[in-house]
């Protein structure tokens, strides 16, 4: 390519935006030129100024670097060929295929031997732009990739940028946090062979000193982990990148073998992190196979009535109450297989207990769905108990460090899924499982990290976060096309397993193992900035909170489930007749609510940690309601001179809503109105309908 030819570009169209790229004149390299709204937009160019020490290369904004093609400046992809050789130079290809919604552009290295793959998929139904590369070993020799990132995103926000992320703990997950950056770098992710609860793998980028243009980055990943966030200090590129964490995993490429790395998907809006959860939420629920009420029923869970304490009689009159209360699915929780009295045994044998289930599990199930309900159970398929016939006939499909004793965490040891017989043991247990009675629901939990991950004298052995995630996503997808009607919720000691490819192949998610309702709420918060309610599952029970132990009413309780997916764990042998009245209240008007909560978006009024905090959903076009659920903290207010008020900040501009909490009807821009704390003392659910939607008396 001469000086004077016209660079390559390719425009990609979403939903709103474009996203542009071009080759570099050299045809060495991918970078980016626009993202945003359409316009026309020419090829990047190096800005005039003194490059100093470093190569060009390493302070342009590729697409995607390597070692070798970048010196000084971070890579996505680290390249070791043995004897010393590291790195490539990449030269493009002809064999291109672009269209308005897909690219792939491919590259050599100077061997000729190892062949590079940048791919782009849009789509018109939303904004979100995703990104993987594809390797492919050509040559006679092993590669080792010593990092393999998805892609580098390059945000021209400036040096002084602010990062909002997600963070927590156990039972304390998806806090929202921010930070600034300036000339700094910011790095998340997790080791543990999974998600993980300290960080989500999601980030939103603004320029701190002007918040509306906004970026959103999140990695399609759920095993170990890492997103860098790199504010230059020099330029206006930030630089995010990500993809399977460097620290627990080393690609072995042999001769043949080809690497695709996890998808890393990009957001972009003017409207700030505002527009980055909107845009977020309208990409995921591309995601779900269904919007219906059949993969987001309301479940009873008998955990925290039963525990480990197991009886088909008890179970079968907790369900007799769970209907009552307008359950729509009964889950038999741990504690049904054989063996398992406590956590110490029996994880791994999974089938029925014969003492607790003398003829299996069709009984229950049978007298479950008589009383108008599904019936699903809980499972951990990917960790044993040293005390289990499993681990006696198969004491070596777990992960262990040759020459150390095995690791246990709670009990149990985690199988090595790269080993294709134990992917292939777990699905015959699932299929067995799903046969042996109409089961329609299963809890697949996952409760604890992978330590001394890999398998000595296994070539691939180092790869082993990469292998075990991708058999439990084909396990997933096996249910998925054997056993559609069976509702998949994902669990991983609450919610140490949630990223967008759990999402594409799980229908909710167990958010946290907080059940308090104050300390959850602040968990939803974070929650709903990343992900859509209609995944998030939320009980009600009778537990306090971790850290806010304050007291909150049941209407409270039931308030802060209706947030996402309603569920109850309550042990309802000890409600009276009253408050199941109560309950069955309750959840009949959350079933009536429930489309515009899933499928509506929302919007926030403060911080849980306010007096008063709500979150409103504005309802989809098919259900243009308006639901605002209201939390208050004083519960006083009756002796307050200043009552709570609050102003609607989703409504449809040039409609009037009527609601039978008010005498007046309510209207985009009017004053705010007072909460009547009509459903709780302490908590509201207040409902606007279109008035022109109505029929007229």
């Amino acid at each position: 390519m001469t000086a004077t030819e016209p660079r390559p570009q390719w425009e990609l169209r979403t939903r709103r935006t474009a996203y542009i790229v071009s080759l570099l004149p050299a045809r060495d390299g991918l970078v980016l030129d626009h993202w945003g709204a359409p316009a026309a937009t020419a090829p990047w160019a190096e800005p005039t100024r003194v490059v100093g020490m470093v190569p060009e290369s390493d302070v342009s904004p590729l697409e995607f670097a390597s070692d070798g093609q970048r010196h000084t400046a971070f890579a996505e992809l680290l390249i070791d060929r043995g004897n010393g050789r590291t790195g490539a130079r990449w030269t493009v290809l002809d064999d291109l295929a672009a269209d308005s919604h897909r690219l792939t552009v491919p590259f050599i290295d100077e061997t000729g031997t190892l062949r590079l793959e940048l791919h782009y998929a849009t789509s018109p139904e939303h904004d979100a732009v995703r990104r993987w590369v594809r390797l492919t070993n050509t040559g006679s020799e092993a590669v080792e990739l010593r990092r393999a990132f998805s892609a580098g995103w390059n945000l021209p926000l400036g040096p002084h940028v602010r990062v909002e992320h997600l963070a927590g703990w156990w039972a304390g997950e998806t806090r929202r946090r921010s930070t600034d950056l300036e000339a700094a770098t910011l790095s998340i992710g997790s080791r543990m062979g999974i998600t993980g609860f300290e960080h989500a793998p999601v980030l939103t980028l603004t320029a701190a000193t002007n918040t509306s243009e906004a970026y959103g980055i999140a990695l399609a990943w759920s095993g170990s982990w890492r997103m860098r966030a790199e504010s230059p200090a020099v330029g206006r590129h930030v630089r995010v990148s990500g993809g399977p964490h460097e620290d627990t995993t080393v690609v072995a490429l042999l001769p043949g073998e080809t690497y695709e790395s996890p998808e890393s998907i990009g957001v972009r809006s003017d409207a700030g992190s505002d527009g980055i959860r909107r845009a977020w939420h309208e990409y995921e629920r591309t995601l779900a196979r269904d919007h219906g009420e059949h993969h987001r029923p309301v479940v009873y869970n008998s955990w925290y009535a039963t525990t480990f304490n197991v009886r088909e009689e008890h179970q079968a009159v907790l369900a007799e109450r769970a209907a009552r209360l307008g359950a729509e699915v009964f889950v038999l929780d741990d504690g049904w297989f054989a063996g398992r009295d406590d956590d110490t045994r029996g994880l791994g044998d999974w089938r029925p207990d014969s003492q607790k289930f003398p003829d299996g599990l069709r009984p229950l199930a049978d007298r479950v769905r008589g009383l108008g309900m599904r019936f699903g159970v809980w499972i951990e398929p990917e960790c044993v108990d040293p005390d289990s016939d499993l681990f006696r006939a198969h004491p070596d499909w777990i992960y262990r460090a040759d020459g150390r004793p095995a690791l246990t965490i709670r009990n149990q040891y985690v199988l090595d899924l790269g080993r294709p017989e134990v992917e292939a043991w777990i699905a015959d247990v699932l299929r067995r499982l799903l046969d042996s009675a109409p089961i329609t629901y299963l809890k697949w939990d996952m409760n604890r990290a992978v330590t001394d991950g890999g398998r000595p004298g296994d070539p691939h052995g180092r790869e082993w976060s990469i292998q075990h995630v991708r058999a439990y996503h084909r396990l997933l997808d096996l249910l998925r096309s054997e056993f559609p009607e069976v509702t998949v919720e994902a669990c991983a000691s609450g919610g140490a397993r949630i990223d967008l490819a759990v999402l594409a192949r799980s229908d909710v998610v167990w958010t946290s193992d907080e059940v308090g309702p104050r300390d959850r709420l602040a968990i939803q918060h974070g929650f709903l900035t990343a992900y859509p309610a209609s995944v998030m599952s939320s009980w009600v029970t009778d537990e306090p909170g971790s850290v806010d132990r304050s007291s909150a009413s049941l209407g409270y309780r039931f308030a802060v489930a209706m947030c996402g997916v309603l569920g109850v764990g309550a042990d309802l042998l000890r409600w009276n007749d009253v408050e199941l009245e109560r309950g069955a209240a309750m959840v009949a008007a959350y079933k009536d609510l429930r489309g515009v909560v899933h499928r509506g978006e929302a919007y926030f009024h403060g911080d849980p940690a306010d007096p008063t905090y709500a979150i409103e959903f504005r309802g989809p076009d098919d259900d243009p309601r308006q639901v605002l659920l209201v939390f208050d903290r004083d519960r006083e207010r009756r002796r307050d001179r200043d009552a709570v008020r609050i102003r609607p900040v989703a409504l449809r501009p040039g409609t009037s809503y009527r609601s039978d909490a008010f005498a007046l009807p309510v209207t985009a821009g009017g004053p705010p109105f007072t909460v009547p704390f009509r459903w709780a003392e302490d908590a509201d659910v207040l409902v606007l309908t279109p008035i022109d939607n109505q029929e007229e008396p």
